[in-house]
């Protein structure tokens, strides 16, 4: 019974961080378009400063959640090393997003609205390899 919490919670605390991933490229893409008005910058710099610092306490959550499933439980196969694999582009996703954010709240230079726009779909795509290969595993 406890594997099962585990996971559940484990579940609900991924869904929350992939809720930050998805989201936060669209607070630069706002940005990348808000041109000289620093009143709507600064709230959308706050806001999304605001959402990835929860993204983390979700992700931190979810990774401790999920080292006891694979540890403790001793839930492990190939596929695991495969998903974390793809977990950690995810990650470099999140944290590339964050220095954007960063950059974008100094001043600083963002790429192209179209850019992030194509950007703001790459963990979707991710999350599709994450998910085939935890119902699937395939190896």
């Amino acid at each position: 019974m406890a594997y099962l919490w585990t996971k559940l919670f484990h579940v609900l605390f991924v869904i929350a961080w992939m809720a930050t991933v998805f989201y936060l490229p669209r607070f630069l893409v706002n940005l990348a378009e808000v041109g000289d008005q620093p009143a709507v910058r600064d709230r959308l710099a706050l806001m999304g400063k605001r959402l990835y610092r929860f993204g983390h306490v979700m992700f931190g959550i979810a990774f401790v959640l999920g080292l006891t499933l694979w540890f403790h439980f001793d839930r492990s196969g190939p596929w695991l090393h495969a998903k974390l694999t793809v977990v950690l582009l995810v990650l470099a996703h999140f944290i590339i997003t964050g220095r954007w954010l960063k950059r974008a709240a100094a001043g600083g230079k963002l790429p192209s609205p179209t850019t992030l726009r194509w950007f703001n779909e790459i963990p979707l795509l991710l999350a599709i390899g994450i998910l085939w290969l935890v119902y699937f595993k395939p190896f």
